[in-house]
């Protein structure tokens, strides 16, 4: 798996001109463009539109190279409850609660759905 943060902004093209300054590059951008990635020496960070009271806010995501039903399989027989695996404009994803209850997302992408 690899580690993700995910950047909210009401807005995403402003927020990418900012971090292409800081010397990120633009990767993948969903087609509707309320997402984007932005790939870097030593990992990645996402963008993606949110709502004024989501501003600002930062998630920890993982991008899984496996059926999410197969992780969350796992994180069930371990004793945690994740969501349910939901069909999204990137591809899938689940949410869990870590031990300290902050909320982990867990992404399977389809790059067919990518610009």
């Amino acid at each position: 798996m690899r580690v993700m943060p995910i950047r909210y902004s009401e807005d995403v093209a402003a927020l990418t001109r900012f971090y292409e300054v800081l010397g990120l590059r633009i990767g993948p951008v969903s087609r509707p463009g309320g997402w984007v990635e932005l790939p870097a020496d030593g990992g990645m960070l996402a963008l993606h539109r949110g709502a004024a009271e989501d501003a600002g806010r930062c998630e920890v995501a993982f991008e899984a190279n496996e059926p999410l039903e197969d992780v969350a399989a796992r994180l069930r027989a371990a004793g945690f409850e994740p969501g349910p695996v939901i069909d999204e404009n990137f591809g899938h994803s689940l949410r869990v609660r870590d031990p300290d209850g902050v909320p982990v997302q867990i992404n399977l992408y389809d790059r067919e759905l990518y610009t």
